[in-house]
């Protein structure tokens, strides 16, 4: 965990040229020396990469208040709890014959999926042990490229500037996705491997207001570790921070590079979507402040009228 080795490994300037975890920055399309050690090795946090799952009333590990990240693809439901996710940040699965990857960073608060078959090729994701902006840099096993989850693409190796495709994604507690979808499948804890899922390893880190790794832009406007929804739209972005959401109407209608939107926020389960015309769920992101706002300094905000 980056809690426990992080001390002591931030290595603060890197050469384009220099190997880090066995990855080359050569050419990077982020700033090779904005690229860290976050103290774990490559796979040094294991990707869960044959996962198994139980049904909802089998999941008796998990508590209401619990988070959850809860996906549908072809009809599949699946809730992948953070508590297994603060260990291994990613999950290579697959919905209803669909290669997905479940991606969470603990230290940005960000949960994320995408699809993993790109060019007829599906990749099977690691994590990096490297950091950008405080975010995970996954890699692909097929090519050893560099992934950024915030930002959806790979910056460095032979899929350089090859982006990745959003699923919508429930970032919840486990009471809210339960009740929505009662025949959900449920992340097992177990997973192969020998940790207390009951224990966080990052104990209070929500409530401090310290990072552990530098970002390249902050922006005090709102605590650095608030919630906000973030929503790319056409290479734009818009943070719907959830300290307006708490001074709007539970749902309200947007509009946002000419889409009409219906943007709705739930208090007691600290969450948010976005909706389309036609009723579709719109791939958003909901993280911490300054994560949003190290990846998208240009973003427009939503204020309460």
């Amino acid at each position: 965990m980056y809690l426990i080795l992080a001390c002591g490994l931030l290595t603060a300037a890197q050469s384009a040229a220099e190997s880090i975890n066995g990855f080359t920055l050569d050419d990077a399309l982020v700033p090779a020396e904005q690229i860290l050690h976050g103290g774990p090795g490559r796979d040094g946090i294991p990707s869960l990469d044959n996962p198994q799952f139980v049904m909802a009333d089998e999941a008796d590990f998990l508590k209401a208040r619990d988070r959850v990240l809860g996906i549908e693809v072809n009809g599949v439901k699946r809730a992948y709890p953070i508590r297994i996710l603060n260990y291994h940040e990613i999950v290579n699965d697959q919905l209803g014959g669909d290669a997905v990857v479940i991606t969470f960073c603990p230290l940005c608060g960000s949960g994320m999926a995408f699809r993993s078959t790109i060019d007829d090729k599906r990749l099977e994701f690691g994590v990096s042990g490297l950091l950008y902006n405080s975010d995970v840099l996954l890699y692909d096993r097929q090519s050893a490229s560099l992934w950024s989850q915030i930002r959806k693409m790979a910056v460095t190796g032979p899929m350089k500037g090859t982006r990745l495709d959003a699923i919508p994604l429930s970032h919840t507690t486990w009471q809210d996705w339960q009740s929505r979808n009662p025949d959900t499948e449920v992340l097992s804890t177990e997973t192969g491997y020998r940790r207390n899922y009951n224990v966080d390893p990052y104990p209070n880190y929500g409530r401090d207001k310290k990072l552990y790794f530098p970002v390249t832009q902050e922006n005090r406007q709102y605590p650095r570790k608030a919630l906000v929804m973030g929503l790319e739209i056409d290479g734009q972005f818009k943070a719907y921070p959830f300290a307006e959401l708490r001074d709007s109407p539970a749902q309200f209608a947007d509009e946002f590079q000419g889409e009409q939107l219906s943007v709705q926020y739930d208090h007691g389960n600290q969450t948010a979507r976005v909706i389309d015309e036609d009723g579709r769920e719109v791939p958003t992101l909901i993280a911490f402040w300054f994560a949003w706002y190290a990846f998208h300094p240009d973003t427009e905000i939503h204020t309460a009228n």
